[in-house]
């Protein structure tokens, strides 16, 4: 349309004189390489193609603004989730740190009684083995006195037998004989 329009002015302007139109279009906008027809046509063919494309182009937009929606939705709902097991670590965190405690408060107080079970434990056999060494040493005493008292005897005999054997001659000897025979009831 607007080459039309172009023409027409052509035309005119050829015709003779400078009419109002030909004047003000050649005033203002016939500078070289403005050329006002070019972008007369631009702003048509953008327009035809804005109203071909319109429809395609924004069903296509409003369907990816619903996927970007739906991928908000779903990324908000994951990092909702998120939170809730951070939540749930961060208590399981927490009571593993009380048990870690207590078993730790519980070891002690083992260690405690185990210590005193044992202190105990070795004082009772400290006792017991103090009651068996004198046990022990009792035995030996008594054992090394009868011990003592039987060699004091066995030497008290050997030395009465020394010294009777030295007093008793062959007569005497026979003289008791025959009076421990005598004392049996003779012989028969």
């Amino acid at each position: 349309m607007l080459a039309f329009i172009y023409k027409l002015n052509f035309v005119l302007a050829a015709s003779g004189g400078e009419s109002g139109f030909s004047h003000f279009y050649n005033e203002y906008f016939n500078i070289p390489g403005f050329e006002l027809w070019k972008f007369i046509n631009l702003a048509i063919f953008i327009g035809i193609i804005t109203y071909l494309v319109k429809k395609p182009l924004s069903e296509a937009f409003k369907a990816r603004r619903e996927q970007i929606r739906s991928e908000l939705i779903r990324a908000e709902a994951e990092k909702q989730a998120a939170l809730e097991r951070l939540a749930e670590t961060e208590a399981k965190l927490e009571r593993l740190t009380d048990e870690k405690e207590a078993i730790v408060q519980n070891a002690k107080e083992e260690a405690a009684a185990e210590k005193k079970r044992l202190a105990a434990f070795t004082k009772a056999e400290i006792d017991r083995l103090t009651r068996q060494r004198e046990g022990d040493l009792d035995r030996l005493e008594k054992q090394t006195h009868a011990g003592l008292r039987r060699f004091s005897a066995e030497e008290s005999i050997r030395l009465a037998e020394e010294k009777l054997k030295s007093k008793i001659d062959s007569d005497q000897d026979a003289r008791l004989v025959k009076a421990s025979i005598h004392e049996i009831g003779g012989l028969n």
